[in-house]
């Protein structure tokens, strides 16, 4: 018998081609386990597992689009190329087969690559404006020729994700990668249509969901991931009030966001003076849309990086009372997991049997033996 008090994390959810058993997903987490860019049955485990621990939405890792310079790490997936989309249809099939849904992570990481890299290491990073930071360098700033083909190259990742069986999609436009670097003003210092103002710079963002959107049609779900924070820099903000958050998140809306994933680094933290809102509990207010929370989710320390290979410093289980209460006010509609479920994939199960003392903490040791 489950605990009653998990009901508002246990409803079932629907939007378009979701049609979810609960409100749980599973975070985006990078991983290297991908030999030669391809999602091998290693990884189709490593995603079956989760789903068959009770976890409604599966968000993969980032997986890269069809540009030259989409990816800044090797052994991660990329979902171009017949071999790539072959091994995230067996990921696909086995998440199915557990009972779940899945939706792969659209990704580009803009200035963060550096030359060396694979699959070409002679390709620079590309961005807005050839800045990995505010005052740092780093690649090449894109003509519109560069940009129309990234757009193209989200499109047809997009296409292609459907095709194998996904049940959605996310774009990544968060934490200092491509998207997010024409959203922030530190990297983004154009002075044509792409950049300027805070409108301005929302235009390759919704020209890169428009596109999806025409590739999918309407009846597949687009979530769109956005932060304030970059990996760059933790306390950058695109948006300082809640006015400022409206004109970032309408533009999306019309290009075709159906949920939005508002990622934060503690999920308990209000996001404006004035209010307990999360900035998921913000997105939903500002826009009608469903949203998504993420941040620290289940474990006493939050994400902090700089430790544990980039995952934060170890962390125990904690009781999730805080976020049952935002949800049962219905603040926001999903809570995407992350460190928690990374090392446990019954992390769900055993809340649900009432097993929580049977949760593993997260810890590096647990970190370098996952499964």
């Amino acid at each position: 018998m489950s605990d009653p008090a998990l009901a508002p994390l246990l409803r079932p959810f629907q939007c378009k081609s979701l049609t979810l058993r609960n409100r749980v997903a599973m975070a985006p987490m990078t991983r290297t386990f991908s030999p030669g860019f391809v999602a091998n049955e290693q990884v189709a485990g490593y995603y079956r597992r989760r789903a068959e621990g009770g976890v409604g939405l599966i968000i993969t890792e980032g997986t890269t689009v069809g540009h030259a310079a989409a990816t800044g790490y090797d052994r991660v997936p990329a979902i171009h190329g017949e071999a790539a989309l072959a091994g995230w249809k067996q990921v696909v099939d086995d998440v199915h087969a557990a009972g779940g849904q899945i939706i792969p992570q659209l990704w580009h990481v803009g200035a963060v690559r550096k030359e060396g890299v694979g699959p070409d290491p002679s390709v620079p990073g590309y961005s807005p404006s050839g800045l990995f930071k505010p005052g740092k360098a780093n690649g090449r700033a894109m003509t519109q020729q560069d940009i129309d083909e990234v757009v193209a190259a989200f499109a047809q990742a997009a296409r292609d994700a459907r095709a194998v069986g996904f049940d959605g999609v996310e774009i990544h436009g968060a934490h200092g990668y491509l998207i997010d670097q024409f959203l922030w003003e530190g990297t983004n210092v154009r002075e044509d249509a792409y950049g300027g103002s805070l409108l301005k710079r929302t235009r390759f963002a919704t020209e890169v969901v428009a596109a999806v959107r025409a590739a999918v049609g309407e009846d597949f779900a687009i979530v769109f991931r956005f932060s304030q924070w970059k990996q760059q820099d933790y306390d950058a903000r695109l948006a300082q009030t809640p006015e400022e958050l409206a004109q970032l998140l309408a533009p999306l809306v019309e290009a075709g966001v159906d949920i939005f994933h508002a990622s934060t680094r503690r999920f308990w933290v209000p996001e404006f003076d004035g209010s307990d809102l999360n900035l998921a509990g913000w997105t939903r207010k500002l826009t009608g849309k469903p949203t998504m929370s993420v941040g620290s989710v289940g474990l006493d320390d939050d994400f902090i990086g700089g430790k544990n290979m980039g995952m934060g410093g170890d962390a125990n289980p904690v009781g999730l009372d805080e976020l049952l209460r935002r949800m049962a006010a219905d603040e926001f509609d999903l809570v995407a997991v992350g460190r928690a479920l990374l090392v446990d994939p019954q992390w769900l199960q055993k809340l649900v049997e009432q097993r929580a003392d049977e949760i593993r903490p997260f810890t590096k040791e647990a970190l370098m033996s996952l499964s």
